[in-house]
């Protein structure tokens, strides 16, 4: 008989409590997938975004396949690049992975 009243509620209406301490743990957990997952994936993107748009002629640049080149030419959805003498490729601006600094350009 004491097990069925361990499991009823307090006759005084007594849950209201959980009501708020489970609204502040989802909203607990809501930031920190915010702050953890949301946030820096949106930063990834925007950085993306810039380095896309800042490519120029001349720039060395690595391909998401690994393809090591040189930008000739640039066009709104493609690029050409030069991978050798006389060997040009076209891709796809968002098949560049990144941009090879100037510093790094200077040394090979």
């Amino acid at each position: 008989m004491e097990s069925i009243l361990a499991m009823a509620p307090p006759p005084n209406g007594g849950g209201g409590g959980s009501m708020y301490s489970t609204i502040i743990m989802f909203g607990a957990i809501f930031l920190i997938f915010y702050f953890m997952i949301i946030r820096p994936q949106q930063k990834r993107a925007k950085d993306r975004e810039k380095l896309l748009s800042n490519m120029q002629k001349g720039d060395k640049v690595i391909t998401s396949a690994g393809l090591h080149g040189t930008i000739v030419h640039i066009d709104e959805k493609t690029v050409l690049l030069q991978v050798s003498d006389n060997v040009k490729l076209k891709y796809e601006r968002s098949a560049i992975a990144t941009i090879i600094p100037s510093s790094a350009k200077e040394i090979n």
